[in-house]
């Protein structure tokens, strides 16, 4: 019996060149479910992380299929249900956990509704039921179908976020490698302390995503730097294709960090270009997309983040000049996504060896902004609530507003996502405290008369 397997990259231009490829031994597995994973990044599945998620999916499902004699269109009802034993009744060291399970569901459930718009199959292998849910406003709204073979999961709320001292100690000590009380070490600072620092601070005061950041421009945070005024903080558009779900929105930036990094532009991206130039660094690029200055307004609307990371600026007769990425290596390659991995993992051991067990990631300052921001933008709408309003209405000022404009920053698709960020408050003792205060002064009787 040939082996199923999946390859994640293909012979292909654009988008295509990152879908999975599925092939029982040296032959594709089905054209039909080639289509699908095709078909995917023209249904908002774009990032390679999800594209990755749905073959890993798919692929351990034809696998069991295959061992009991089926394809993928040939799969029933029976077979979810010897599936759902064999992945959630096995032994323990072979059992997957109730989410990983409903993962795999939703991308089978996809897989199958697409069968069923293609007309390959007249039964997808799963039962459907009608659900309620709230719409918007608070209003009822009626989702058409549940799959039955989901199985209900308390909602997780073990995001983990950085309280800032540790933030202070992972900046200085883990990224730009200083003794703890802020000293430099000799022969022991990180060559690219400064850029790692910057590119940890924006993360944890705009609440980006790693690859939204990793993929900016220079000339979009320099676009936004000469705006006009004092404001603190400046609003910088992302493009639909840089966000999760091309849904697009804007984060907002302080004015503070964009000259910090335009600082770093100046100086130590400076460096990386010159020698991007000298050591004919374009040649090192995987499938460059050269452009000019002139189309890259055009490119930066349409670009991925990883296509963005392949972007050359050119001279008007076509000569490669630099990388348009804003953040570069010291020899001027641009620094991707899985490479801030492995500068956070190694920051972390920085602060082991010092004494501070810290474990952080990009993805947790994600967090800690989302948790920090809530915190205090709830504060600022106890302030408000003195305003003569009803419960309902005095509810929805204290908790409503914040948690909307939260979803906005972040790019929630659903204001559900955003509310598991409410558990972790209660850990912000000194936010707490503050808030209980304020709360009891707009209280009547003695406290608030």
């Amino acid at each position: 019996m040939s082996i199923i397997s999946v390859y994640e990259r293909r012979e292909a231009k654009g988008l295509d060149a990152h879908v999975p490829l599925i092939q029982r031994g040296d032959a594709l597995y089905d054209p039909d479910l080639d289509r699908f994973f095709l078909d995917l990044p023209l249904s908002d599945v774009r990032s390679r992380h999800s594209l990755r998620a749905y073959a890993y999916d798919v692929v351990v499902w034809l696998r069991f299929l295959d061992a009991c004699g089926k394809t993928v269109w040939a799969a029933t009802r029976d077979d979810v249900d010897a599936y759902h034993r064999e992945r959630r009744r096995d032994e323990a060291d072979h059992r997957i956990t109730a989410a990983s399970w409903n993962r795999a569901v939703a991308s089978l459930d996809r897989l199958y509704r697409w069968g069923e718009q293609q007309g390959l199959i007249t039964d997808a292998p799963f039962s459907r039921r009608a659900v309620w849910r709230p719409a918007h406003g608070g209003r009822r709204g009626m989702i058409a179908a549940r799959n039955d073979a989901y199985e209900r999961v308390a909602r997780r709320s073990d995001v983990r976020f950085v309280t800032m001292d540790d933030y202070r100690i992972f900046g200085e000590v883990g990224l730009r490698g200083l003794t703890p009380d802020g000293t430099e070490r000799p022969g022991a600072r990180d060559r690219n302390g400064l850029r790692n620092a910057l590119f940890a601070d924006l993360l944890v005061t705009t609440g980006l995503r790693l690859e939204e950041a990793s993929g900016l421009l220079t000339t979009e945070l320099a676009a936004i730097d000469r705006a006009d005024g004092d404001a603190g903080q400046l609003w910088l558009p992302l493009p639909p294709p840089l966000t999760k779900g091309d849904r697009g929105r804007s984060v907002l930036v302080p004015r503070r960090l964009l000259r910090q990094i335009a600082a770093y532009v100046a100086v130590e991206r400076a460096a990386g270009v010159a020698k991007f130039a000298a050591r004919d660094g374009a040649a090192r690029f995987e499938r460059p997309i050269p452009v000019t200055r002139a189309g890259l307004d055009r490119m930066r609307d349409v670009c991925t983040p990883e296509e963005r990371c392949r972007l050359i600026l050119c001279d008007e007769y076509g000569s490669p000049r630099e990388p348009a990425a804003l953040w570069l290596t010291e020899v001027g390659q641009p620094v991707r996504p899985n490479s801030w991995e492995v500068i956070f993992t190694r920051a972390c051991k920085r602060c082991a060896e010092n004494g501070f067990p810290l474990s952080i990631s990009p993805h947790q300052l994600r967090h800690t902004f989302a948790v920090h921001m809530l915190a205090l933008l709830i504060q600022q709408r106890l302030r408000e609530a003195a305003l003569p309003a009803g419960p309902v209405e005095s509810y929805r000022l204290i908790l409503g507003d914040p948690l909307q404009q939260v979803q906005r920053l972040l790019g929630h698709a659903s204001l559900t996502t955003t509310y598991i960020y409410l558990d972790h408050i209660a850990t912000r003792a000194d936010t707490v405290d503050a808030a209980v205060e304020e709360l009891l002064a707009l209280l009547p009787g003695p406290q608030g008369a």
